[in-house]
C-alpha cells in the first residue's frame, strides 16, 4: 500500500545531503563524544542574539495575559513591523521602500515560495547559478517550475552573464541569484549586477510576463574586508529581495522573513496582494507574533561578526596549511574548497573517517568540490586540521 506520492519516495530516498551528514555527526559524537567530532555540515549560527532579543522576550512574558497578545494579524504581518521593517531597507536598499512594498513572512524559505506561488506557473523556468542552495529547485518545483542551472565563472564563482543570457529562454520567468553566496561566500559586485539588471532589461522587453531577478539575501550583514553588498532592487524595476533575520539576530528557528519588491517596478501593488495571498493559503498565514516582535526591537543590531571573521581566518590558515585549493570566501560562513579527489565522496569518505564532516559539492550542483561552515567555535576549527592534512594525503 502506497502512502505517499512516487514524487516523495523519490525524495526520501535521495534524502538532502546536507541533514543526512548533520544527523552522522550527532551519531558520531553520541559514540565518540563532542570534543572528536568536527563537524562542519550544517550552517546554524552558534552565536547568542544580541542582548536586546533576550529582553524583549522578557518584556513580552510580561504581557502574556492581555488579550491578543499573541493572536491574529494582518496577513502580511504587524503595519508598525512592515512601516520600521520599510524604513530599514529604503536605507539599506538605497531607494524609496514603503510598507506596502514588503509583507512579512515565515523565514527566507516561506518567502521565496510566497513569490513563487505567486509568479510561476507549470513549466516556468527558474535560471540559478552554480553552486546553488539545494532546496531552491524544490521551492521551484513545488508549483510547477523548472530550476535551469547555469555555469558561474570558474574557480571565482563570479556571475557569467553571457551564460545567463544564453540560457533564456521564452518560459524563463526568475533569474535567481543569492549574495553573499551559499556555498561559495562569493559576493557579486555592483558592476556584475548592474550588467545582470541591463541584460535582464533587453530580454524582458516586449514581453507579456517580465523576467524577475529574484535576490536571496539572508546573509547580507555577514561581509568581510570591508565589502559591501550592493543593492539590488534600485537596479531593476522587476527586482524581488527576500531577506530574513536567521542569521544577523542569531534566529534562525524563529522563521522571521521578508518579501520587498522594486519600487520601481509599475502594478506592484498586485504582485504584493498576490503574495498575501499566497501566504495565506500555501499555510504560513502570518510570520509569528513573537518574531516580529523581536523584529521590530531588533532591527539594527546584529551579532558581533568580528568572531565570525576570525573563524574564517582561522579556517583559511587550515585549508592552506594542509594544502588544499580553495578561493577565499567574501560572505556568509562558508568555505568552498575544490576536492583533492575527483570524486568528492571518495574523499569525503576519507575526511569522514577522521572524523571530519563536510557536505559534498554535488548537493549544490556542482561535483568536485565541498562545503565547509565555518559557524563552529575556533576550537573546532583548529582541532580539524591534522583531519584535513592526512585525508588529503589518502
Amino acid at each position: 500500500m502506497k502512502l505517499v506520492t512516487e514524487q516523495m519516495e523519490q525524495f526520501l530516498a535521495g534524502g538532502a545531503w546536507i541533514r543526512r551528514i548533520f544527523e552522522y555527526g550527532l551519531e558520531l559524537k553520541k559514540q565518540y563524544g563532542e570534543d572528536a567530532v568536527c563537524d562542519f555540515s550544517l550552517g546554524n549560527p552558534d552565536l547568542p542574539p544580541p542582548a536586546v532579543v533576550g529582553e524583549c522576550l522578557a518584556d513580552l512574558a510580561g504581557q502574556a495575559d492581555k488579550p491578543f497578545a499573541f493572536g491574529y494579524m494582518p496577513n502580511p504581518g504587524y503595519p508598525a513591523v512592515r512601516a520600521a521593517l520599510a524604513g530599514h531597507l529604503a536605507t539599506e536598499q538605497n531607494c524609496a521602500v514603503a510598507a506596502d512594498d514588503l509583507l512579512l513572512t515565515c523565514g527566507a524559505a516561506g518567502g521565496i515560495n510566497v513569490f513563487f506561488r505567486s509568479v510561476l506557473t507549470p513549466g516556468d523556468e527558474v535560471i540559478c547559478p552554480i553552486p546553488y542552495f539545494v532546496e531552491y529547485s524544490f521551492y521551484a518545483g513545488n508549483f510547477g517550475g523548472v530550476l535551469k542551472p547555469v555555469a558561474t565563472k570558474p574557480e571565482t564563482f563570479e556571475l557569467d552573464i553571457a551564460a545567463i543570457e544564453a540560457a533564456i529562454t521564452p518560459r524563463t520567468r526568475v533569474v535567481m541569484i543569492n549574495s553573499p553566496n551559499n556555498p561559495t561566500g562569493q559576493v557579486y559586485s555592483e558592476a556584475t549586477l548592474r550588467e545582470l539588471a541591463a541584460m535582464l532589461t533587453r530580454a524582458s522587453a516586449g514581453r507579456e510576463r517580465p523576467i524577475f531577478l529574484l535576490a536571496d539575501e539572508p546573509y547580507r550583514f555577514l561581509a568581510y574586508d570591508g565589502i559591501e553588498v550592493p543593492p539590488v532592487l534600485p537596479l531593476y524595476p522587476y527586482a524581488v529581495v527576500i531577506g530574513s533575520f536567521s542569521k544577523n539576530l542569531s534566529l534562525p528557528g524563529e522563521r522571521v522573513g521578508y518579501v520587498v519588491v522594486s519600487p520601481l517596478m509599475e502594478g506592484r501593488e498586485q504582485l504584493v496582494a498576490a503574495m498575501v495571498i499566497a501566504n495565506r493559503i500555501l499555510g504560513f498565514v502570518n510570520a509569528p507574533a513573537v518574531g516580529q516582535a523581536l523584529l521590530l526591537r531588533a532591527l539594527g543590531h546584529a551579532v558581533d561578526r568580528t568572531v565570525y571573521a576570525r573563524r574564517r581566518e582561522a579556517m583559511a590558515g587550515v585549508l592552506t596549511r594542509a594544502g588544499y585549493e580553495f578561493t577565499m570566501p567574501r560572505g556568509a560562513f562558508y568555505f568552498f574548497p575544490k576536492s583533492p579527489d575527483p570524486d568528492e565522496l571518495v574523499f569525503l569518505d576519507r575526511l569522514s573517517a577522521e572524523r571530519v564532516l563536510a557536505v559534498p559539492g554535488r548537493g549544490f550542483g556542482l561535483p568536485g568540490y565541498f562545503r565547509l561552515a565555518f559557524c563552529v567555535d575556533e576550537a573546532v576549527i583548529n582541532r580539524s586540521e591534522a583531519g584535513f592534512v592526512r585525508a588529503r594525503r589518502g
